[in-house]
């Protein structure tokens, strides 16, 4: 190999460094996404085992805690799912660094031969002659300038390519350790993969049994349903009778200041300049808005859902169910005024707040600390949530937009 061939060489392996350093930017960003990843769903089986072993600890095979090991089932499907996704990373990783390493090794093999020709082609030019004898041996000043010249170029290349061998050696040897702790990284990863799947089994397992159970007390789960449905329709027609009150005095106090408060695009009530303003940053804080606990999961949903045990029976709700600990504070999700509360049957202390044209209903509370009236804050705590008698600790959330009422779920930060 000539020393034009080997420039061209040299090019392309920097070349190839910088496209092999550039992939393991983008994947070291993808293991450390999948490690914040990771943690957020660890975090939040342990927020789910905690409220689980609450629930089972008052009262056992209930719908409760069927819907506390569903949503186990779902996350530790998802931390399963993670794991699985983190092997495939480290094993692009491990190809990516074997082939490093081959390039890096055929790139010292080429280094050390090139620098057995240097030598060889010396010897063979000076014909075994030592260096002060082949100097001195010239014809000519213009021939020992010419000889001085060259050995000293000769010095410089072989000087310049000791340093490129040592330099490939060394990076030879930390993509080898790299390897290693690749390598060594999956196997544990695949160990954690497996303890997560036997724990994904007995989960399963643990929510059939339950199943099962209440599958026997079809009878009782009926009549349950059937006196949830009317509690439900008693809180809807009591949050709309609210609406309703509300927009009859908004258009009243429209009529009686000459018609000072307008409507807003889409908006079903007068307001004023004030209430636009919070009704258009309520809008605008949609996916946004903290939660009304700290913590918790949503148990049930918003609109029509199967019932998990009985088949062919369906369930609707209004709003949505946050599991959380017992005692847990309620808090506002906006700026608003409490324009409502009052208790329910099945549902409690019930807060509504008024946000413009936009109403946030908070039930299945055992303690109330606003009044009727009062302003209050993002955040801000307006009670205490119950614990019912299956064991769940639990509020329930709705939103409304006028006399429509819409998905909670879709309002609150994603979790």
């Amino acid at each position: 190999m000539n020393r034009k061939s080997l420039f061209f060489s040299s090019i392309i392996a920097l070349l190839f460094c910088c496209y092999i350093t550039d992939l393991q930017a983008q994947t070291k960003k993808s293991r450390e996404q999948l490690e914040r990843e990771k943690a957020e769903v660890q975090e939040r089986l342990k927020e789910f085992d905690k409220i689980l072993k609450q629930t089972t600890a008052i009262k056992k095979n209930s719908i409760g805690e069927l819907n506390a090991v569903t949503k186990k089932v779902q996350t530790q499907s998802r931390l399963v799912n993670t794991l699985d996704r983190e092997i495939k990373l480290l094993d692009q990783e491990i190809r990516e660094t074997e082939t490093k390493i081959k390039k890096l090794e055929q790139e010292l093999k080429d280094l050390k031969a090139e620098y057995a020709r240097m030598i060889y082609s010396t010897s063979k030019l000076n014909r075994g002659l030592s260096i002060v004898s082949f100097v001195f041996s010239s014809g000519s000043f213009n021939q020992l300038y010419m000889r001085m010249k060259y050995l000293k170029q000769y010095t410089d290349n072989r000087k310049q390519q000791a340093e490129q061998i040592q330099e490939v050696s060394v990076q030879l040897a930390q993509e080898q350790i790299s390897l290693d702790e690749k390598r060594a990284e999956k196997e544990k990863v695949l160990e954690e993969e497996r303890k997560e799947k036997l724990a994904l089994d007995q989960a399963r397992k643990e929510q059939q049994g339950i199943v099962n159970n209440l599958s026997k007390k079809e009878k009782d789960i009926q009549k349950q349903i059937a006196a949830t449905k009317k509690q439900q329709d008693q809180l809807n027609r009591m949050i709309k009778q609210v609406i309703e009150e509300e927009i009859r005095l908004a258009e009243a106090a429209a009529k009686k200041s000459n018609s000072t408060a307008t409507k807003s695009a889409g908006s079903s009530m007068p307001m004023t300049p004030e209430a636009a303003a919070l009704s258009s940053s309520f809008a605008g804080n949609k996916g946004r808005l903290p939660w009304p606990v700290e913590t918790g999961f949503i148990a049930q949903g918003f609109g029509t859902y199967p019932h998990p045990t009985l088949k062919g029976i369906t369930m609707d709700s209004d709003g949505i169910d946050i599991r959380t600990q017992p005692n847990s504070n309620v808090r506002a999700v906006f700026d608003g005024t409490v324009t409502k509360i009052t208790t329910m049957p099945g549902f409690g202390g019930t807060v509504i707040i008024k946000h413009g044209e936009y109403y946030t209903m908070y039930s299945k509370l055992k303690t109330i600390s606003v009044k009727s009236g009062q302003t209050v804050n993002s955040k801000d705590v307006i009670g205490q949530v119950a614990t019912g008698p299956d064991g769940q600790a639990e509020v329930h959330f709705q939103t409304w937009k006028g006399l429509s009422v819409m998905d909670p779920a879709t309002w609150i930060t994603s979790k």
